[in-house]
């Protein structure tokens, strides 16, 4: 198992969101809603289509997430952290630098067509902001014992850490196909 510094991995994750959130600001947030809505030449999503994707992946793991920190007490003396085998395999499998292998979205994850793009846009935006807190408040938590159950399949569950690292990488992917289409 790979062990990695708290400290280090919430910094590492705290700058590749705060970039996130720029790259959506500067590129989309004012963006026509013509170029936010059109398909994909790939006959890939919209860019509005991937922000609301990943605003669905967003309401539910920041939810179970700020809940679970909440139920948490804080612990300082938890310095390293361990990604878990299932972690290993939802992080790599989001990440970009390993290669973009497609991957199909299941039912309910996949974005409506009928969405005001603004708002998504918007709703990114917030997210991100709303992640960034939840990654300054877990400086003080166990990042392994706190347990996120994954999305499409709840009786699995991630560490904490291995959570924000998965959603950030989902976030990056996304975040890069959106801007392919400009």
């Amino acid at each position: 198992m790979q062990q990695q510094d708290r400290q280090s991995l919430l910094n590492d994750l705290t700058t590749k969101a705060k970039e996130q959130r720029q790259i959506t600001i500067e590129k989309f947030q004012n963006t026509s809603l013509e170029i936010l809505l059109k398909p994909s030449s790939s006959y890939g999503w919209s860019i509005m289509e991937c922000l609301e994707h990943l605003n669905i992946y967003a309401r539910y793991y920041l939810s179970v997430a700020e809940n679970k920190m909440a139920e948490s007490v804080d612990n300082l003396e938890a310095k390293a952290i361990k990604s878990t085998w299932i972690g290993r395999k939802a992080i790599e499998s989001m990440e970009v630098s390993k290669g973009l292998k497609k991957l199909k979205a299941t039912k309910k994850n996949i974005p409506n067509q009928d969405l005001d793009a603004r708002k998504v846009v918007t709703e990114f935006i917030n997210q991100q902001e709303r992640l960034m807190v939840i990654l300054r408040k877990a400086e003080t938590k166990d990042l392994q014992k706190i347990k996120i159950p994954i999305s499409i399949a709840k009786f699995l569950s991630l560490n904490l850490g291995d959570m924000l690292q998965f959603l950030i990488n989902h976030n990056e992917r996304h975040i890069l196909q959106a801007t392919r289409n400009l």
